[in-house]
């Protein structure tokens, strides 16, 4: 595990709290909502491209998503920026989470530009959000919730991406 990686680890083990798996303590909807709109906003000015968007996702810990369509990318594949509501975590996916394994994977493959994963992640760290790499977030999960009986194994996705 790199050094990143383990401070990232830390970051989602302090954002965990049990009495709190759907959302966080205190979090704003409406915040969140305006701060999403920012991003896809950004999204859209960056690739010059109409992206779509996916809001407020209902008994899940993940806020929404946004797409950046295929014709606006390098590859021709589409990027897929999904957002928790906790933390301002971010995952950046090539297709869509799972198809491949992670952004390297997706650039050894051919089908994810460099230039157009740093332009997302410019965007998400300009806005203050955290891209966590999606092997991170396919570990297994250990910490202190109770993630949803449906769940086989359960990983750090569930978590903070999952569905209640």
């Amino acid at each position: 595990m790199t050094e990143g990686e383990a401070h990232l680890l830390v970051l989602l083990r302090e954002l965990d709290d049990p009495e709190w798996l759907e959302s966080p303590q205190h979090y704003d909807r409406v915040e969140a909502a305006a701060h999403f709109s920012v991003l896809a906003a950004r999204l859209e000015s960056d690739f010059a491209a109409r992206c779509t968007a996916e809001r407020d996702t209902q008994d899940s810990s993940e806020y929404g998503r946004v797409v950046v369509p295929g014709d606006a990318t390098v590859r021709g594949t589409r990027i897929v920026v999904c957002v928790s509501k906790f933390g301002s975590l971010a995952l950046v996916c090539a297709d869509n989470p799972g198809a491949f394994l992670g952004t390297d994977d997706a650039q050894t493959e051919g089908e994810l530009d460099g230039a157009d994963l740093a332009k997302v992640n410019r965007a998400l760290a300009d806005l203050g959000y955290v891209v966590v790499a999606e092997e991170l977030l396919e570990s297994d999960y250990d910490g202190p919730s109770r993630l949803p009986w449906h769940v086989q194994r359960p990983s750090w996705w569930h978590r903070f991406f999952g569905t209640f």
